[in-house]
């Protein structure tokens, strides 16, 4: 392994039958390496496709609210969203305002709020109460369980 100029390491890649790679175009001089292409291809595309698998997967679960939802339909509601945080999903609450409700905006934020609070021990607010058109907005995150 050496410097050679660029005529020389081409007849050194035709000579070992392999191919001469681009491995850093902005360096002076630019760097090179003789390898099987195709080999370097399929062992990337092999260590990608295993990063990927590794990786781990976000869940978001939603649940929509009305700005007056009754009792009842909100414990019903907050149930479904304690089993989505403790099968480690994050959690998107909403409150969608329909036509003229939208003047209720500070009973849907209480609504949230109050959700936040009743799930503070299985989960973190990531973003609180955010009003974006017609939807008022809240992320939840599991709190991860340290083993």
């Amino acid at each position: 392994m050496g410097v050679y100029p660029i005529s020389k390491a081409r007849d050194i890649a035709n000579e070992q039958e392999l191919d001469l790679v681009e491995i850093s175009p902005k360096a002076d001089p630019p760097v090179c390496k003789v390898m099987d292409y195709k080999k370097f291809l399929y062992e990337q595309k092999k260590r990608d496709k295993a990063m990927k698998a590794k990786a781990s997967k976000v869940v978001v679960k939603e649940i929509r609210f009305g700005p007056q939802t009754d009792d009842h339909d909100y414990e019903f509601k907050k149930r479904h969203a304690e089993k989505f945080l403790k099968d480690g999903a994050k959690l998107k609450a909403y409150v969608f305002f329909k036509g003229r409700s939208i003047v209720y905006k500070d009973q849907g934020e209480i609504l949230l709020l109050r959700l936040a609070q009743e799930l503070e021990e299985l989960g973190k607010v990531e973003q609180m109460p955010k009003l974006e058109g017609k939807r008022m907005t809240m992320f939840i995150a599991p709190k991860t369980s340290k083993k």
